[in-house]
């Protein structure tokens, strides 16, 4: 672009136009207000969301880069704005989301004086952020934005604050932008090692009962076809965390389920009798793993991962292949030998017979009077085909989305996974939508976390974004209960709800609402809202003390997960 003096505050919308940027949400306030003022002049080239809380910024920059895998963008004042975007950006940080943060400030000639609305917005930042940078001076602010969004994306993708001083936004530059392709000390591609490669192909080629596991680092690397090509040459068995979930079809053959604390049963206990483990793009969380003393200590593990401070973090590995995923698995498969592992298939599937029996059967077809959380989401199956995309919050409910949603296509399941944000879905759903408006977004969402955000219907009001959002109400901090129940002797201290009313809440917001009381009218009413070119609103009248099972308890061994 030509050399033009134009306001810091111009700069920064010219950097974000540059960068691809059409859609930003955000609050605005005192300290970021010239920012705004030249938001007004560029609403032709870019869309702000006016969300209802800071935090609703960043979760909806969340689900529009979920969705879309382009960077996320929320924009706040200073002060109480900026201490708002923490959860968001502490959640993006911990589920590897890319998004740039840009936050107004006092002026340079302020800081450090207690300022009206003066936070130290890095230092609070700093543990929860890829990268943080407070520009003072206007000149700095087209190099700085150009490192923030390659930063973000690059290598394994993070959120990014950019903090920037009231008279920087004032001052005047002559503008002139280069995006950023690289910075010295920055490493976010590791070179293959072919060696590696070789190795971790003999060790599969070799293996009885290999196993492989597979993470959001397949989605966010945009591996899914090699993942696809790697599972049907090989005949390995291949399970997900529940960020990877939809990175494979989940009615694929050779996808076996669920890994983690309410995953499926098989997954988690085969762990512990596998020869071989293969890692790819996941980071043995702990809840995933249960006691790590006990976890797949009969294996050879092969980790393939892009960020070096995950091999050997929880699980040593034998072979660890540091590069990105899709370079990986491609250079990998060529060495791979096809194979079908039949009796070892039949393992998986023997313990799928059991769960079935004890569990999903009661789920989805329960005998009781009361609808259970499975049910309504086979149901939403039934009526999206495996084709929408399902944004779930946090608690039992997620848990019952992840375990029975159907999914055809990649980046469909939209959760907060690391950190468990509740309030995290309806925010997420508004993103997720904007940024796919040719797909259904759902969101389901449980009564306690909807309320931790429930003022972003008026988002949803005001831009006429057409979610459908789906609260499976059980009057309980559902999974906090089931805690209680199992490990506390039924002490439900502080988790029972009393709740307003959702219905009447929702046409407050003109958004078209209906309540679920008796499972025969469950079809009927999912039909109606997925059918639905408007937002709509559908609470679910849920058994109020229906447990998430399978359980792995807190600290126990793969091995050791119940049934009831």
């Amino acid at each position: 672009m030509e050399n033009t003096k134009i306001s810091g505050a111009e700069a920064v919308i010219r950097c974000l136009l540059e960068e691809g940027v059409d859609l930003v949400y955000g609050y605005p306030g005192g300290a970021i207000m010239p920012v705004y003022d030249e938001l007004y002049k560029f609403q032709d080239q870019l869309q702000h969301v006016l969300v209802r809380h800071e935090q609703g910024a960043t979760h909806a920059a969340q689900g529009y880069a979920r969705a879309t895998g382009k960077v996320g963008v929320a924009i706040a004042t200073s002060g109480p704005g900026a201490t708002n975007l923490v959860t968001g950006i502490a959640d993006a940080q911990i589920d590897s989301t890319p998004m740039v943060c840009i936050t107004g400030q006092v002026g340079k000639h302020l800081l450090g004086s207690d300022a009206f609305q003066e936070t130290d917005i890095i230092g609070i930042s700093t543990p929860v952020t890829k990268w943080n940078y407070q520009i003072t001076e206007a000149h700095e602010i087209p190099e700085i934005i150009a490192k923030a969004f390659f930063i973000a994306k690059s290598g394994r993708p993070g959120p990014v604050l950019i903090d920037i001083t009231k008279n920087a936004q004032f001052d005047e530059i002559e503008f002139s932008y280069k995006k950023c392709t690289s910075i010295r000390s920055y490493n976010p591609k590791p070179t293959l090692d072919i060696e590696k490669v070789k190795e971790a192909a003999e060790l599969i080629n070799n293996a009885k009962k290999p196993y492989i596991v597979f993470g959001q680092g397949i989605i966010l690397g945009e591996a899914e076809e090699q993942l696809k090509a790697l599972v049907e040459k090989s005949g390995i068995p291949a399970a997900w965390t529940i960020l990877g979930l939809s990175a494979l079809p989940t009615d694929h053959p050779l996808n076996v389920g669920m890994l983690g604390m309410h995953g499926n049963y098989g997954p988690n206990l085969l762990t512990n009798e596998c020869d071989v483990l293969i890692a790819l793009g996941m980071r043995f969380d702990d809840r995933v793993t249960g006691n790590l003393a006990t976890y797949a200590k009969q294996a050879k593990v092969i980790h393939f991962e892009i960020d070096p401070s995950e091999i050997d973090k929880n699980v040593k590995t034998t072979v660890a292949v540091l590069a990105d995923v899709k370079e990986s698995l491609t250079t990998l498969l060529p060495f791979i030998k096809s194979n079908t592992h039949e009796s070892w298939h039949n393992e998986f599937k023997e313990m799928y017979k059991i769960e079935l029996e004890a569990v999903i059967n009661e789920e989805l077809k329960p005998k009781k009077e009361g609808i259970s959380m499975g049910e309504t989401i086979e149901m939403i199956n039934k009526h999206s085909k495996g084709d929408a995309i399902m944004v779930s919050d946090v608690g039992q409910h997620q848990m019952f989305a992840c375990r029975y949603a159907k999914f055809n296509s990649t980046k469909s399941n939209v959760t907060s996974g690391g950190l468990g944000t509740m309030g995290f879905a309806l925010p997420a759903a508004i993103g997720a939508k904007m940024g796919m408006p040719e797909r259904e977004v759902v969101a389901i969402i449980g009564d306690g976390g909807f309320q931790m955000t429930i003022q972003e219907l008026g988002t949803i009001f005001q831009t006429k974004v057409p979610v459908k959002i789906v609260v499976l109400n059980n009057e309980f901090l559902g999974m906090v209960r089931q805690w209680q129940q199992l490990f506390f002797d039924k002490r439900y201290a502080s988790t029972e709800m009393t709740n307003p009313n959702f219905i009447a809440i929702a046409e407050g917001y003109y958004i078209k609402a209906k309540k679920v009381t008796k499972r025969e009218d469950l079809d009927a009413a999912v039909a109606e809202m997925m059918a639905s070119k408007e937002s709509y609103f559908l609470e679910v009248m849920v058994e109020k003390e229906n447990n998430v099972f399978p359980m792995i308890p807190t600290g126990a061994s793969v091995s050791e997960m119940r049934l009831s």
